[in-house]
């Protein structure tokens, strides 16, 4: 199944429940990225930088953050921590294993992002994420490639 077709439950910028599919965002580049799980010391970490960072990422990218937790450990995690971006339920694993054939070092998603064009391609991947470097890498790839893509 192409990967811009998977139909996911997940919540919105505003914390409500939606149901996604990646192509539903063509158009716009897209800042993907996998975590473990919500309301766990580094995956907290790495969303309240996308929160405190969403001024400068929007320049660029729509932010989705995706886990195999359930809709209600996302409300919860939302609320808790006033993120304000959208959050998959990949429960099943279906997005992530179709991410994971990207990869190059490893077989399996731990914690990755990807970038993806407007036309729903994966133009850079960060395989082995640093949550204390990540949005500086991120804007920094968006700056270099001038938003040319």
């Amino acid at each position: 199944m192409n990967y811009l077709n998977i139909l996911i439950k997940g919540i919105n910028e505003n914390g409500e429940e939606k149901e996604y599919k990646l192509k539903d965002f063509i158009g716009n580049n897209l800042i993907l990225y996998f975590y473990p799980s919500d309301d766990t010391p580094v995956c907290t970490q790495e969303a309240q930088s996308f929160r405190d960072s969403i001024q400068e990422l929007n320049k660029y990218a729509k932010i989705i953050g995706v886990s195999n937790n359930d809709i209600q450990d996302h409300i919860d995690f939302h609320n808790k921590h006033n993120l304000n971006f959208i959050m998959l339920s990949d429960i099943k694993e279906e997005l992530k294993n179709n991410f994971k054939k990207y990869l190059k070092t490893f077989s399996t998603i731990h914690r990755a992002t990807f970038i993806l064009n407007r036309d729903g391609e994966i133009i850079k991947a960060w395989e082995k994420v640093d949550v204390n470097d990540q949005i500086d890498e991120i804007i920094s790839f968006f700056k270099t490639k001038n938003k040319t893509f």
